[in-house]
């Protein structure tokens, strides 16, 4: 139901804001990032190569310097101006700020950084200017860490970029994971994967013997909850980040299938699809006693369950008025209340990590689209539009979204796209081969 490339029991997660089309989205001191009517004019910045402090330090202060201007240039809120366009030079990062050079070339934010390595150790040191106030934002920041972890301190630097000049939080030094695919599409084999936000670091979690859905993080980020056919049934397993150790989340009593999990807002307990007798309701689990709650008790199908961010609500698909709709219920059971109100089909709801918005995916009249309606059903908006869009999972800033597409073909190949709530910036996400099911990490910062 509702999707053309998976069973019905698969759910999923995307990302939004507070702020719609019309309202301010970024204010921090005489710089400004306005969305009006989802037209957004791009803020120029210039950003000269980080200063090489030593010799080992030249190769981490280019790359690092290539991807805080990717992460900012990918958010669509920033246009960067090209090096060979600059005026000054920055050669010393004490020095003076040459700002007229800068104000001549349209420059509205400067960024200014220097890379040393020394005992093993890498030190990454910026600066954020106001070029036509001529006055810094802010104190300047230092991270260091192993040289390794390079990217993490790039993604760093930008998200205190972003969260200086927008005000809200940046979404850079995180992680997704997904569904890795491969092979011809009658005999797909599915793994899960872990990368970067980016695409970047990719890191396989599981072989492809069994088949994998689903996947979603826990609210530190350090576990994994999935649904797997390693038992020869849909069954939720729990993994450990770091050591990749995976178990069953539970015994099943009747050999009954588990599917659709998610953690709560504590990382305390899961919620989850557990079938009896050819119908699924929603249960929840206390991870530390094992204690299992039936939510829902319906002759329909209940499945893709989201919680709020503070715990007291959930959001779920169901077929219970005759098509799927959204419902939100208390977390701890009872009364349900359909939401979704438009023609269509509605499924995989997600509660935004800011509480104002839940993102779906919306089947009608053939097209699949993701869209985001407030938590009462109102204000509903189409993101996306194509042959199949599914599966939304939020930025933890609650201001992008991740999602499946899948083009028309008989090779049905799916991909990992993004785009902003506002409906704008719509771009594919760099995986190696054939992706699915993403799920973002929290802030790793």
């Amino acid at each position: 139901m509702l999707t053309r490339r998976r069973l019905f029991l698969a759910g999923s997660a995307l990302a939004a804001s507070t702020a719609l089309p019309g309202a301010l989205l970024a204010q921090a001191g005489p710089l400004r990032i306005e969305i009006t009517e989802g037209v957004i004019e791009p803020l120029p910045f210039a950003l000269p190569r980080f200063i090489a402090l030593n010799s080992a330090a030249a190769d981490a202060a280019a790359d690092i310097s290539r991807v805080i201007a990717a992460d900012l240039r990918g958010t669509g809120l920033f246009r960067q101006i090209p090096e060979d366009a600059h005026i000054s030079t920055v050669t010393n990062f004490d020095a003076p700020v040459q700002y007229p050079d800068w104000q001549a070339i349209n420059a509205q934010a400067l960024i200014t950084g220097a890379v040393e390595q020394s005992g093993g150790r890498l030190t990454v040191r910026f600066r954020l200017y106001d070029v036509f106030s001529g006055q810094p934002l802010g104190e300047g920041l230092q991270f260091s860490g192993s040289p390794e972890s390079w990217r993490r301190m790039a993604h760093n630097v930008a998200d205190q970029v972003y969260e200086r000049i927008t005000g809200e939080g940046g979404y850079f030094d995180t992680r997704v994971v997904f569904v890795h695919e491969e092979g011809p599409k009658n005999a797909r084999l599915k793994r899960l994967a872990i990368m970067d936000y980016d695409g970047a670091n990719v890191q396989f979690l599981t072989d492809s013997r069994a088949l994998v859905l689903a996947p979603r993080f826990s609210p530190q980020g350090d576990r994994i909850i999935y649904t797997s056919y390693e038992s020869g049934r849909p069954q939720v397993y729990l993994m450990n980040v770091a050591t990749v150790q995976r178990q069953p989340l539970e015994a099943i009593p009747g050999g009954n299938m588990t599917f659709s999990p998610r953690f709560s807002p504590d990382g305390a307990r899961v919620v989850f699809s557990m079938e009896q007798g050819g119908n699924s309701d929603l249960f929840a689990l206390d991870l530390a006693s094992g204690q299992r709650t039936q939510l829902t008790n319906a002759p329909s199908i209940e499945t893709a369950p989201s919680f709020s961010p503070d715990g007291r609500q959930i959001v779920f698909e169901s077929d219970r008025s005759g098509t799927q709709q959204i419902y939100v219920m208390p977390a701890s059971g009872g009364q349900a209340t359909r939401i979704s109100r438009g023609s269509g089909r509605y499924g995989t709801p997600v509660w935004s990590p800011r509480g104002d918005l839940i993102a779906f995916t919306k089947q009608e009249a053939g097209r699949f689209h993701i869209g985001v309606m407030r938590t009462n059903g109102s204000e509903e908006r189409l993101l996306t539009a194509s042959f199949l869009d599914e599966g939304p999972t939020w930025a933890p800033n609650g201001r992008v979204l991740m999602f499946t597409r899948e083009t028309a073909g008989a090779d049905g190949a799916p991909a990992v796209y993004s785009v902003d709530i506002s409906g704008r910036n719509l771009q594919r996400v760099a995986t190696p081969g054939m992706a699915s099911d993403p799920a973002w990490s929290p802030s790793l910062s």
